[in-house]
C-alpha cells in the first residue's frame, strides 16, 4: 500500500521559508511521479511542482517558479519542497500525491494515484 506523510508545516511570517518533506512508501513499481498541490481556503486545488523517478525531473507550475524548489533525497524516499519568499497568499493545506508507473511531468491532480493526507501552511502578515 502506497503511504505519503506530510511534515514540515506550520506558522511563519510573510518572507520567510519553510521546507516541507513528503516521505514515500510502499511503491511496487520504481516509476512514478511525486507531486506537491496546495488548496487555500475557497480555492481549487493547484499544482505546485513535480519530480519524477526515472531521472529525477523536475517540472513547476508557472506560479511557482522562481520561489520554491522541488528536490528528494537520492532514494526517492523522501521528496521536499522549499518555499522562499512566502507571502500570505501561499497560506494552505500543502499535500503530496504519487502517479505510479508513470515517471513524466503533470500537474494534473486528476491523473495522480495517491494522496496524502495534507499538511497546514499559515503565513502571517
Amino acid at each position: 500500500e502506497v503511504q505519503l506523510v506530510e511534515s514540515g508545516g506550520g506558522l511563519v511570517q510573510a518572507g520567510g521559508s519553510l521546507t516541507l518533506s513528503c516521505t514515500a512508501s510502499g511503491f511496487t513499481t520504481a516509476a512514478y511521479t511525486i507531486g506537491w498541490f496546495r488548496q487555500g481556503p475557497k480555492e481549487e486545488r493547484e499544482g505546485i511542482a513535480c519530480i519524477s523517478s526515472g531521472h529525477f525531473t523536475t517540472y513547476y507550475a508557472d506560479s511557482a517558479k522562481g520561489r520554491f524548489t522541488i528536490s528528494s533525497d537520492n532514494t526517492f524516499d523522501t521528496v521536499y519542497l522549499r518555499m522562499d519568499s512566502l507571502r500570505p497568499e501561499d497560506t494552505a493545506v500543502y499535500v503530496c500525491a504519487a502517479l505510479v508507473e508513470w515517471s513524466g511531468s503533470t500537474l494534473i491532480p486528476e491523473l495522480y494515484d495517491h494522496w496524502g493526507q495534507g499538511i497546514q501552511v499559515t503565513v502571517s502578515s
